[in-house]
């Protein structure tokens, strides 16, 4: 109680100081968002607390007293030792937390699956991973890192390659049981085909994917058609058909034994996945690490035994 004893109202206080600092009723408070009757009623009720002026008001103008420029003086300098302050541990809280941004197939069968081994590393780092399939810009979004799939060249970003990828038909193994042994491409097209509705000209589906073998899609084809490529995977799993796996993000699936390549066919993508940072900002230690962590996470073996084309 002793403190608040000696204290003035802060809110009149921070009215004070705008104004003095401005020499303006007026100008204070559109720095503050007020009215300027507000800001006035804020230095009276000062000045009534203190038992004399603070401001020589004159025409059109005001005037701090002797009196009010030494509460002037120190109210500003508290104030900018608190903003200072405030900067320094909000940047500090800044830095142990790092912004993720992948699309929500890489986030839900690659990252995720995955991300617990960094923070068994690094437990002081917060990390918030936001999903969506559309490209969010680095800078405006206030991303620290961004996972894309793309040639890597983009405007908001620097990137580094952490892999290419090669797309190949998966299914469950009941399905593969049910449907018998697949060895040509025409039997391939013969089942149910599982496809995902995509706006990037990036994603391949089967129509690219054939076509890389000179193969068209036949017109008229059974098969479930789904929105995501997560509902594609998981219609496969459920055994509604054959659907294009791209290996990064179905070899968990495929070392769990609960997805089965179909052929040895496989497509070799031209383009590849890249971590992204600002090209505008300096990363803070937990990106440089979060970066480092995706690079080494990144380098697998790929299989063989493939029959490859390039797409």
């Amino acid at each position: 109680m002793g403190l608040r004893r000696k204290l003035p109202p802060l809110t009149a206080l921070t009215a004070f100081e705008a104004a003095a600092r401005l020499s303006s009723f007026t100008k204070a408070a559109a720095e503050l968002g007020v009215t300027q009757a507000a800001v006035s009623r804020q230095i009276q009720l000062l000045e009534s607390q203190f038992g004399f002026p603070l401001f020589a008001r004159l025409h059109r103008k005001i005037e701090v007293t002797d009196r009010g420029r030494l509460l002037a003086s120190a109210s500003q300098e508290a104030f900018d030792l608190i903003a200072a302050s405030v900067a320094e541990i909000t940047k500090e809280a800044q830095e142990t937390e790092v912004t993720i941004a992948a699309t929500v197939a890489f986030s839900h069968f690659w990252l995720l699956p995955r991300i617990s081994d960094f923070s068994r590393q690094h437990p002081g780092i917060n990390l918030r991973i936001v999903t969506q399939d559309n490209m969010p810009n680095i800078e405006s979004n206030k991303l620290d890192i961004a996972v894309r799939f793309g040639n890597g060249m983009w405007p908001d970003g620097q990137a580094t390659l952490l892999f290419d990828d090669e797309i190949f038909p998966i299914c469950s193994p009941q399905y593969a049981q049910t449907a018998g042994k697949i060895e040509t491409l025409q039997e391939l097209v013969n089942n149910p085909l599982i496809s995902n509705m995509v706006d990037d000209p990036t994603w391949s589906g089967w129509s690219e994917w054939l076509a890389a073998f000179s193969m068209e899609l036949p017109k008229k084809t059974s098969g479930l058609r789904c929105s995501f490529y997560t509902e594609a995977i998981y219609a496969a799993l459920n055994g509604q058909g054959i659907a294009l796996g791209w290996r990064h993000l179905v070899e968990d699936l495929l070392i769990q034994g609960r997805l089965i390549r179909v052929t040895d066919f496989t497509v070799k993508t031209r383009n590849a996945y890249f971590a992204v940072v600002s090209k505008r900002r300096l990363p803070s230690e937990a990106t440089r690490l979060f970066q480092s962590w995706l690079a080494e996470t990144a380098d697998a073996p790929a299989m063989a035994n493939q029959v490859t084309a390039v797409l």
